[in-house]
């Protein structure tokens, strides 16, 4: 198993706590029939949750519960990949459904109901948290930038470095080159020599991606604007061409986040400040138009950007499998997806 470590030296967060009550199928009566009428959700075999309080869960947060009733079950587990993401409030796609965990390096990987045990002869810093343990920010990002998309390898590795102050883009290349084994390390090279903890949200991770993948001028990310009203700042900002990004989110607008006419007219107000600070054009796109790469290609086409690079059509075309149809959680942000 790899070394225990009691802490990480740049991190300062707690595990995420589970969304929901679990209950042991031991302290509950009669719990099989309480989940046949209705009013227990199994969410792992032996632990279930009430059914109302489930029924309100995002995808991702099913997730997060189902890692945490995992963890009843089998106590001591060492989370990695997505379940460690999880834990450690990183951004997590959807619900990924399976479990995952490090086991001894001596046996086969395995899937057995929903917990997949992961074997390595690597090195991994793993953080202590009471009853269980994870891989470090910067170790999970790594495993999910050798085994998953180029863009969810982004995703991690910028979330990685906004968790983790001691993380860097040099230590994350570091620990990919220097695993034993060399099974994903090329694929990781993009997103890990790519990370900027610049990148407040998923949104505009994934948007950094799918820009390059496109052949898009690389942007600068996060600047602002001052002007006697207010200190406005962009997500993305091609100066060159005097063109800013902004990552909205999808949510933003459907009434949830308040009025939406009051947060338009917002919009405009702030696009309207912006271009009058010497900003040539604003253009916005949300997380629909990362799963259709071709929408976000129109959009930036239209007001300009410059292309510097032929696309990538084998990842655009994965890249639709990999976000669609997901929503990503809001968690390591001071601004989250939905871009309020």
């Amino acid at each position: 198993m790899p070394a225990i470590a009691d802490s990480s030296p740049g991190l300062r967060r707690a595990p995420v706590a589970c969304p929901v009550p679990l209950l042991r199928a031991r302290d509950v009566p009669h719990a099989a029939r309480a989940a046949a009428r209705g009013e227990l959700v199994s969410v792992v075999r032996g632990v279930y949750s009430p059914s109302a309080s489930w029924r309100q869960l995002p995808a991702w947060d099913r997730y997060l519960a189902r890692v945490h009733a995992t963890i009843l079950t089998h106590p001591g587990l060492v989370l990695s990949h997505e379940s460690a993401a999880a834990v450690w409030g990183m951004p997590v796609l959807d619900d990924p459904g399976v479990v995952h965990a490090l086991g001894d390096p001596t046996r086969t990987s395995r899937l057995h109901a929903g917990l997949r045990i992961h074997t390595t002869t690597g090195t991994r810093d793993v953080v202590d948290l009471g009853g269980f343990a994870a891989v470090a920010p910067s170790d999970c990002a790594v495993d999910l930038a050798r085994a998953r998309h180029v863009v969810v390898g982004l995703i991690a590795a910028d979330a990685a470095l906004r968790l983790d102050s001691a993380a860097s883009v040099e230590s994350l290349v570091a620990r990919n080159e220097q695993r034993p084994s060399s099974r994903g390390r090329r694929i990781a090279r993009w997103p890990l020599h790519r990370a900027r903890a610049e990148a407040e949200s998923t949104l505009e991770s994934a948007s950094r991606a799918i820009i390059e993948l496109l052949g898009y001028e690389e942007p600068e990310l996060q600047t602002e604007w001052s002007g006697p009203v207010a200190t406005d700042r962009t997500d993305f900002w091609w100066p060159g061409s005097g063109i800013a990004g902004e990552a909205d989110g999808d949510l933003k607008y459907d009434g949830r986040y308040g009025d939406p006419a009051s947060l338009l007219r917002g919009r405009r107000e702030r696009d309207h400040r912006l271009r009058s600070r010497g900003i040539g054009s604003v253009v916005h796109w949300g997380w629909s138009d990362l799963v259709d790469p071709d929408a976000l290609d129109g959009i930036l086409r239209g007001a300009g950007v410059p292309r510097v690079a032929l696309p990538d059509p084998y990842r655009l075309a994965t890249a639709r499998i990999a976000l669609a149809p997901r929503r990503p959680a809001a968690r390591l942000h001071s601004r989250a997806e939905t871009g309020v």
